[in-house]
């Protein structure tokens, strides 16, 4: 018969797998970024990490090209920026400089509850992901309840709150900007 756990040693044992323990406990720098970006899935981080990898790999490639394929390598290099930019992933179209030093963390700063906290309309991480499960959140028309959602520049401005949220309730409020047609519904 095996004792129960007192609550200190379930609380050092949380992050420990005595199945698969080497790989349980290696990698400080993915724990941080999990912690420092709420994400909620150690899957969704390995995949930007993949995803990164990868950009960054075609990048060296694009920039190895020799000069006989130069405008290959620009129309490539051109076309590869503009997804990126337009993914919120790089700041500017002008170089392959950029791609070569994407970071899965680039990835995380396009998720959903970042660029909440970005815009203002929530106070911490912690809160975003909490309104964006409660489904407060929609992008454009669509209600969203997924924190991993990756939102491109385009679409950033359609961020709002949802017509019947509490909280877009308390932001009118507040701003004394509600409509007596709203304080009917």
């Amino acid at each position: 018969m095996v004792r129960k756990l007192k609550y200190h040693e379930q609380k050092l044992l949380r992050r420990l797998d005595l199945v698969n323990w080497e790989a349980s406990g290696g990698n400080l720098a993915e724990v941080r970024a999990l912690r420092r970006y709420r994400l909620g899935r150690r899957e969704d981080y390995v995949h930007y990490k993949a995803l990164a990898r990868s950009v960054r790999d075609l990048a060296r490639r694009l920039r190895d090209l020799g000069p006989a394929s130069a405008a290959f390598r620009a129309r490539c290099a051109a076309a590869l920026l503009e997804k990126l930019h337009g993914l919120g992933l790089v700041s500017s179209r002008q170089s392959l400089a950029a791609c070569e030093s994407l970071s899965a963390a680039a990835f995380c700063r396009r998720r959903l509850p970042c660029l909440l906290v970005k815009l203002r309309m929530a106070q911490n991480l912690r809160h975003a992901v909490t309104f964006v499960e409660q489904g407060h959140v929609r992008v454009g028309p669509e209600v969203v309840t997924d924190p991993a959602l990756l939102v491109p520049r385009a679409v950033e401005d359609f961020i709002t709150w949802v017509d019947a949220s509490r909280l877009r309730q308390k932001v009118l409020d507040y701003n004394q900007e509600r409509d007596d047609f709203d304080l009917a519904a």
